[in-house]
């Protein structure tokens, strides 16, 4: 008997991951695989929320996901990998929860409020934000509830965006008296924030992001472009690594103590150039994922395996999804 607690998360597949997922998200999942029993999936349905006309590369999308999560480290003999859409159990429960979730709490939920703000920056208009949008946060929920999560693995900054799910669990259990679903906690996992190149949030949609999956060429390329101190301006110039908006904080990831000690006393007495700084910092970047690339090329040279993965984990997922599914048909009255 298993008696490990429920984890589950996911991912939006809208291509392939950058070095924020790897440590702000992979690198807690292979920890926790370990812990719980964990059911990560891939989330096209969710995909389709903002990229419904833009479909070419869902199928792409998705495989280069799945690479990215098994050349890091997610291993499906420890933790159920899924895709969504091959869950359709969770679009049942999702219809029920959207039955008697009020609309100001979808309105209000912090992760519609994000996503819309970004449609509007981009410059998208009234008819995209789509009836799929607005139930994004419903929809959610029935992913964690599907298998009655105990814990979801969030940062501090994302903690409000679990409770709506645990508000329409409440509303569930008291409408039809019971206490079927459990109220998910979030695990909190303290995430480093780490920037894009040109110091702001790193994402692929700023074009600032550092991929898992990027040639040593390109990664040297991109660090190169890094942005550094600021103040100061010529080669000869004293550095301050503290003052160092990018390059040092990857040091402080990619290198060790003595990396750090050498790099600070050769920035501050300039012995060091940025851009020979950022050079070698490009090294221990690529040493580092070497083993990970490594691994991704060989897992993409066997397609139908990695499909086969994500067959048989969406088949597992669905037989705990079914009971769950049932139990809640029951709670509600359902004739079948």
């Amino acid at each position: 008997m298993n008696n490990k607690k429920r984890i589950m998360s996911g991912m939006r597949s809208t291509g392939k991951l950058h070095l924020g997922h790897y440590f702000g998200v992979l690198t807690n999942w292979v920890k926790l695989q370990n812990e719980y029993e964990a059911f990560y999936f891939i989330a096209d349905w969710h995909a389709l929320t903002t990229k419904y006309n833009d479909t070419a590369n869902l199928k792409e999308n998705v495989k280069d996901v799945t690479l990215d999560w098994l050349a890091c480290g997610i291993d499906p003999n420890k933790a159920t990998i899924y895709l969504q859409s091959l869950v359709p159990e969770t679009a049942e429960l999702h219809i029920y929860l959207s039955m008697i979730t009020p609309q100001n709490w979808v309105e209000r939920d912090p992760t519609l409020k994000d996503m819309t703000k970004i449609l509007r920056t981009q410059g998208a208009s009234d008819n995209s934000i789509t009836y799929g949008l607005l139930g994004y946060p419903v929809l959610m929920t029935a992913d964690i509830i599907t298998f009655n999560a105990d814990y979801v693995p969030v940062g501090v900054d994302q903690v409000a965006h679990i409770e709506i799910s645990r508000d329409i669990v409440r509303r569930f259990n008291n409408i039809y008296k019971v206490e079927y679903f459990k109220e998910p906690e979030p695990l909190l996992t303290n995430i480093p924030l780490l920037k894009g190149i040109d110091g702001n949030k790193m994402g692929k949609s700023f074009n600032n992001d550092i991929k898992i999956s990027d040639d040593e060429e390109t990664t040297e390329k991109k660090i190169l472009k890094a942005i550094t101190d600021r103040n100061r301006m010529r080669r000869d110039d004293k550095g301050n690594p503290e003052n160092c908006e990018v390059a040092y904080t990857y040091w402080k990831i990619f290198g060790n103590d003595e990396d750090l000690r050498q790099i600070e006393a050769d920035c501050t007495s300039a012995k060091l150039g940025c851009a020979d700084c950022k050079r070698c910092l490009a090294k221990k970047v690529n040493e580092y994922l070497r083993p990970i690339r490594e691994k991704r090329i060989e897992l993409a040279k066997n397609p139908e395996t990695v499909k086969e993965i994500l067959i048989e984990g969406s088949k597992r997922a669905r037989i705990e999804a079914r009971k769950t599914l049932d139990g809640a048909k029951e709670a509600i009255g359902m004739y079948f």
